[in-house]
């Protein structure tokens, strides 16, 4: 079988030109050569807000990103409740991830903060919503929430950030029943 030089040449020629590439080098069409990431969010850029949702012991948790470009926060909102150990769960469970806030941009959470099945609760006067768990977050209290009895919970589960408020709520309905 004979190969003809004019389609051998070439592909050799590339073959040639690939070999000779630095390490690590990317073509255009590769994912390396793509955009790079947003940078992390700056907490000053942002602000954060919290309210009640109108649901039995939910709260709607937002973002704004305030900044002139693109950013990221963790995916997982950290909410902390008064001086209680630990942050609401996560749902669906999953560790640290990226999600980006565009330019002008909102995300939104929804917070389940009592189990209709709790036995028990504990009352607390404030919880604190930070977009990321780098930055301090803001403090709410439990009047501006719509609780001016205190803050009902056990058991307290937050959704991932979503880009609408109608999302972050089915997300919450879908884990929590």
């Amino acid at each position: 079988m004979r190969i003809r030089t004019e389609v051998a040449l070439p592909a050799a020629l590339l073959l040639a030109l690939a070999l000779s590439a630095p390490a690590g080098a990317a073509t255009a069409s590769s994912p390396a050569a793509a955009a790079p990431a947003p940078p992390a969010c700056r907490e000053s850029v942002l602000t954060v807000t919290a309210k009640a949702s109108g649901r039995p012991s939910t709260l709607r948790i937002g973002v704004t990103n305030h900044g002139r470009h693109a950013c990221v926060v963790d995916r997982v909102p950290t909410v902390v409740f008064g001086d209680l150990d630990g942050p609401a769960l996560p749902v669906p469970e999953g560790g640290s991830g990226a999600f980006r806030v565009p330019a002008g941009g909102s995300a939104y959470a929804a917070v389940r903060t009592l189990d209709p099945a709790a036995t028990e609760l504990r009352v607390v006067e404030r919880l604190t919503v930070a977009a990321d768990p780098a930055h301090r977050g803001r403090t709410f209290g439990a009047a501006s929430l719509g609780s001016p009895d205190g803050i009902r919970i056990w058991e307290p589960v937050t959704t991932w950030w979503h880009r609408s408020r109608a999302a972050a709520d089915a997300a919450l309905a879908r884990y929590t029943g």
